[in-house]
């Protein structure tokens, strides 16, 4: 006769099954986190990148705009005209030079795609891991694909940007009031 095991032990698959379980939620924790800085980050570093924008549409119009008061050339500041006419005349290809559309276009996409990861390691790691581990395992490995996909772009944000995305997170500004319930 096998003596019984302690109520609280569990089957050798269970543990196993368990381990896993406990693993993918893990893992899914890290890179939930992982898309939440990132996310922010480049939301941050998007803001920033749309202002640089607004400057680089608005700059020329303002100082062609100066430049062509009749009161400079009424005082005789033609050199000043000359030199207001040139400054304005680089933004455009300034801004071209900088990619500032493709930027804004690009940093955008990521930062959303990274949030949506960022939801998406979440419900595997709340919901779909407390069920069936092999979906969850399985979903775990679908996402790390697109996590490889987006990071495969390289994409760099300022360490300002990052700087000030932990401090939002840190100070609790994207914390969910539910979440603090549980």
């Amino acid at each position: 006769m096998q003596p019984k095991p302690f109520p609280d032990e569990q089957p050798p698959e269970t543990s196993h099954l368990e381990k896993r379980r406990a693993a993918i939620i893990a893992e899914c924790r890290r890179q939930e986190e992982s898309c939440l800085y990132t996310s922010t980050t480049l939301f941050i570093w998007l803001r920033a990148v749309r202002i640089q924008k607004q400057i680089f549409v608005a700059a020329p119009i303002v100082i062609g705009g100066i430049a062509s008061l009749s009161i400079l050339q009424d005082w005789g500041y033609e050199w000043v005209i000359a030199i207001l006419a040139l400054v304005a005349s680089l933004f455009p290809a300034l801004a071209d030079a900088l990619k500032i559309e493709t930027s804004v276009d690009e940093i955008s996409r990521l930062g959303a795609e990274f949030k949506s990861l960022q939801d998406r390691f979440r419900r595997i790691a709340t919901i779909t891991a407390l069920g069936d581990v092999q979906a969850a395992e399985q979903g775990l490995a679908e996402l790390m694909d697109r996590m490889d996909i987006a990071r495969s772009h390289s994409i760099t944000p300022p360490e300002s940007a990052f700087t000030k995305a932990q401090k939002k997170i840190e100070a609790g500004h994207y914390s969910f009031q539910a979440d603090k319930a549980h």
